[in-house]
């Protein structure tokens, strides 16, 4: 995932490790709209959407991961070994499980929506926490190799968007029936469930199925 993050970033400037862009301000925004399909405003009818829910980790990720590949310059095999140390942590003694900030905080006594509200406290002060999101993974029903599944998919979805005119202004977000891209990536990925060799091709071609019907609408 590192590579392919590292991959797209460059995809959109070449000099991207220079750039100085604030992925972790993304990760607030991504955390936000992860809060909103999930449903937390107590003042009026809500139902959660789980599978957007999880798009909008799988969108957390790619910046956490640019922020990762940020702090080592680039080289994947050092971001590798970063991310792999905290994995394997998190069931050992070594776990991350609590943090005292104005008072503690403990995973085991936080609702979904309240990790989510302290994953956008991190990443405004900069800071990234795998125990924290490892723990809102498992709240939304996924767990890494599931995240991984999805994140190939949104990849695929960010180079697609960006062969068809992202920058310049020109893509089409939403699709023939009026659904968003990301809405037909859920259902993509749930069509083709074959991870094996030649899975970013099959679910590229998919999604260009999808989008050409919509401009033909048009």
């Amino acid at each position: 995932m590192l590579e392919l993050q590292s991959g797209m970033n460059a995809k959109v400037n070449s000099a991207w490790l220079e750039a100085g862009y604030p992925y972790l301000r993304a990760v607030v925004v991504e955390g936000g709209e992860a809060m909103e399909h999930q449903g937390w405003k107590w003042w009026k009818h809500q139902e959660t959407d789980l599978p957007q829910v999880q798009m909008e980790l799988v969108d957390t990720w790619h910046f956490l991961l640019s922020a990762i590949l940020i702090e080592s310059r680039g080289d994947i095999e050092a971001a590798t070994e970063w991310v792999d140390k905290r994995i394997a942590a998190l069931d050992g003694p070594d776990g991350r499980k609590a943090w005292i900030f104005d008072k503690e905080y403990r995973l085991d006594s936080l609702g979904l929506i309240d990790k989510l509200e302290l994953m956008i406290g991190f990443s405004v002060f900069r800071k990234i926490s795998i125990p924290l999101f490892n723990a809102i993974l498992e709240d939304c029903s996924m767990d890494w190799n599931e995240l991984y599944r999805q994140y190939i998919g949104k990849n695929v979805l960010n180079f697609f968007r960006q062969d068809h005119g992202y920058k310049t202004g020109s893509y089409r977000k939403h699709w023939h029936d009026g659904r968003e891209d990301n809405e037909h990536l859920v259902e993509v990925i749930d069509e083709i469930v074959d991870v094996s060799d030649g899975y970013r091709d099959r679910l590229y071609s998919a999604l260009k199925v999808r989008y050409e019907i919509g401009g033909q609408g048009q």
